[in-house]
């Protein structure tokens, strides 16, 4: 397939024209930085997305780039709160994320992959989940990011109604690393290290993997998943470590020892989504 990765440049974006590449699809690469010397096996091509005359023709068509495109990748996006004042974070990811969807949809791509967010559940959980581990039925908000994505996920189960063909997968990404960092795992011993986050994590390559098993497994329809590393980042036994931090949330099954408080059983059974690459092997190994 021809595939377009908006934001190709970023963390996540590398990594998942990386996956792609190396599963025999041809690349386009759309972003704000990079530039096409940058990696020679993409087609890269510099695109404003708040502007949606520009949003529109990439998807249509870029002459020495492409003339059409199978499915879409979104993962551009400001991607944490504070890098700008907090409604400018809303307004640039909200208005990218519809001008993305929309061009999209006018150029008659029905297969669309996108990244949501663990934001979009409750971060940073302040108020203690309804229940762990968290899955993807719950959405809240609190802070102008997860906002954003609570609304760009109500905008795509919109999309979906309107063309019968269309298939949209938000995939809701938690802190994503690279091999390079999981030297901030040293703090694993801290209960109070990645509560925030439900004490998950991601490497990137596995955020990749869920990106290429979205793809193919899309079907017409809005789907919601958790992408999460399958353990905690913390070296304290799971069911410890909710109760000791989230006291009286129900726990709904029997944890593994180490087992992620951020529910991925629905990618696992729809996707085949089996992460792979674990802090506690990088991090050993980061010794070694």
């Amino acid at each position: 397939m021809r595939i377009a990765v908006t934001g190709s440049s970023g963390k996540l974006g590398r990594a998942t024209v990386d996956r792609l590449l190396a599963d025999g699809h041809e690349v386009i690469g759309f972003d704000l930085a990079g530039s096409p010397a940058a990696d020679p096996r993409l087609r890269f091509t510099t695109v404003d997305f708040t502007d949606y005359g520009q949003t529109l023709d990439s998807m249509l068509g870029v002459t020495a780039r492409h003339s059409g495109i199978d499915a879409l990748v979104h993962l551009a996006a400001i991607p944490v709160n504070g890098l700008v004042p907090d409604a400018t974070t809303f307004h640039n990811n909200v208005t990218v994320s519809f001008n993305v969807f929309f061009a999209a949809i006018r150029a008659g791509i029905t297969t669309i992959v996108y990244a949501s967010s663990i934001t979009a559940m409750g971060f940073p959980f302040d108020e203690p989940p309804a229940s762990l581990p968290l899955d993807e039925n719950v959405s809240a908000a609190n802070n102008t990011y997860g906002l954003g994505k609570i609304v760009e996920e109500a905008m795509a189960g919109q999309f979906v109604r309107w063309n019968d063909e269309l298939s949209i997968t938000a995939l809701r990404y938690t802190n994503v690393v690279t091999a390079e960092e999981y030297g901030s795992f040293e703090r694993a011993v801290d209960p109070s290290y990645r509560r925030d986050l439900l004490f998950s994590y991601i490497d990137t390559r596995d955020g990749a993997a869920a990106v290429a098993l979205a793809l193919a497994a899309a079907e017409p329809g809005f789907e919601v998943y958790n992408i999460a590393a399958s353990d905690t980042g913390l070296s304290i036994p799971s069911a410890e470590l909710a109760e000791m931090t989230f006291p009286g949330t129900p726990v709904t099954k029997q944890l593994g020892e180490f087992e992620t408080l951020m529910s991925i059983d629905k990618a696992r059974d729809r996707l085949g989504f089996e992460p792979k690459h674990l802090w506690r092997e990088g991090y050993a190994a980061l010794g070694s």
